[in-house]
């Protein structure tokens, strides 16, 4: 079994996705992008995240294609990306693009305790880095 197929497997079996909706979407950003160059474990915790809603998988996809017909082979410019929409986003949304960031940067990343969120969106934060840690143990 390849990576790709361990990566969804492992998170389908310890039930990280929060519906068939969040599975698809993830499995079809592993499925396309995986085998390019820019493809890092850190991009696949994105793609979780990213993956959550409708929204925000747009938004990857449109990075993602993008990447790929500029033939991009690391991630650096989606960094770039993610600090600028981070500062434009005064609620949840950016501990949400801090933790994207962290992904790419392969750091850790902890909520800060008087983080102001709900709990839905300290609920997807809180998935991510578990789905995180079983994207480094594949």
């Amino acid at each position: 079994m390849n990576w790709k197929d361990r990566c969804f497997l492992s998170l389908d079996e310890e039930k990280l996705f929060e519906d068939s909706g969040h599975r698809t979407r993830f499995f079809e950003l592993l499925d396309c992008y995986s085998g390019y160059p820019f493809f890092t474990r850190g991009l696949c915790k994105c793609m979780y995240l990213s993956a959550w809603d409708e929204e925000h998988f747009a938004i990857m996809l449109e990075t993602l294609t993008a990447m790929s017909l500029g033939r991009e082979t690391d991630t650096a410019d989606m960094r770039i990306q993610g600090d600028t929409l981070a500062e434009s986003r005064p609620d949840a949304e950016y501990y949400v693009c801090q933790l994207s960031n962290a992904f790419l940067d392969n750091k850790d990343f902890i909520l800060p305790p008087g983080a102001g969120i709900e709990p839905a969106q300290r609920h997807i934060i809180t998935q991510a880095l578990k789905a995180a840690q079983i994207i480094d143990s594949i």
